[in-house]
């Protein structure tokens, strides 16, 4: 049984994937199990892969799966899960590297803390900059109730920081199926993932670990491309509010889940030059249902509260309510 599990999907990134490639060799041991995961791509990326499976088998155990057809991130990394065979499991994008080590640290990290999984901050990179992103808790090296993690709901919490390559995960977790993400989701995937971990895992700890570096700013990303595929964060956040209006804490946590949706429709719409006039057009319609769906004194509630530095785009947010509620009434 491999100590640790990187699953690792990658989707026509023939120009940086051998970078990661080389940063998993970097971090190798014979121990460790790299799950190569190509999501259908149409470029040189398999071939890369197959060459890299040769040559990483003589440093660490390595699985490489092709996919018949695209399915997405969130489908690759489910790919990814279900072939695993490490006791812990972490991830990385097949456009992003590691810093030489990182993994054996990881590792040596979550064992000696025994907690059910930790997060670590992480290196945003744009061209040549470099950022620092942290997890946004102070506490560090300690052992903690991952649902108390999700509140305050007025300020950046752990469920904000969304990323699943910025961590490890106890195969616990895998069994009890909570590392799974939405099948077909295209965005956001991360976000119904990290709240469902979070109110349903028993421990977690943040560690003062850098060596991810996230890559921003790729063309073929679909953080930069304004088609209906990122819509699908509509898709996300309804399960986010969904299940956590179930969770038996809901009257503390869905406030919270619908002020973070609230926010995340607020940029979208605020960045619609970004859009297809015909996607424009239906994230605007779909917005709107949205806010129909959620409950409505606790969106009065948030809207209410939430910064006045967003005023702009809470306008937005309020006159797609005001129509909501006009339409409602008059129906």
């Amino acid at each position: 049984m491999p100590k640790l599990s990187v699953i690792v999907p990658f989707y026509n990134v023939q120009q940086y994937a051998p970078d990661t490639l080389r940063s998993l060799r970097l971090n190798a041991r014979r121990d460790f199990e790299f799950v190569l995961v190509n999501d259908k791509s149409r470029d040189e990326t398999p071939a890369i892969l197959d060459r890299a499976a040769e040559e990483l088998s003589d440093v660490a155990q390595v699985q490489v799966i092709h996919h018949e057809t695209n399915g997405g991130l969130a489908t690759a990394r489910n790919t990814g899960l279900d072939a695993a065979r490490g006791e812990y499991l972490t991830f990385l994008d097949g456009d992003d590297w590691l810093a030489p080590g990182y993994l054996p640290e990881l590792l040596a990290a979550i064992e000696g803390l025994g907690c059910d999984f930790v997060r670590t901050d992480h290196v945003q990179t744009v061209a040549r900059a470099r950022t620092v992103h942290r997890v946004p808790i102070g506490r560090r090296g300690e052992v903690m109730n991952p649902r108390e993690a999700i509140l305050p709901a007025d300020r950046s919490t752990s469920v904000d920081y969304a990323y699943a390559w910025a961590g490890a995960y106890h195969r616990r977790l895998l069994d009890r199926g909570l590392l799974h993400f939405t099948d077909g989701l295209r965005t956001a995937e991360d976000r119904p993932w990290i709240w469902k971990l979070h109110r349903e895992a028993e421990s977690f700890a943040v560690v003062s670990l850098l060596g991810v570096f996230y890559r921003r700013g790729v063309a073929s990303s679909l953080t930069q491309i304004g088609d209906a595929r990122q819509l699908d964060f509509i898709r996300a956040f309804d399960q986010v509010v969904e299940e956590t209006a179930a969770d038996r804490d809901a009257d503390r946590l869905l406030p919270k889940a619908v002020r973070t949706y609230c926010a995340i429709i607020a940029h979208h719409l605020s960045d619609e030059s970004k859009w297809e006039p015909s996607v424009a057009k239906q994230l605007r319609a779909m917005s709107a249902a949205a806010i129909k769906r959620m409950p409505q004194d606790m969106l009065g509630d948030v809207l209410d509260t939430m910064d006045l530095h967003r005023s702009a785009k809470l306008r937005r947010l309020r006159r797609l309510r005001r129509r909501v509620t006009t339409a409602k009434a008059a129906a």
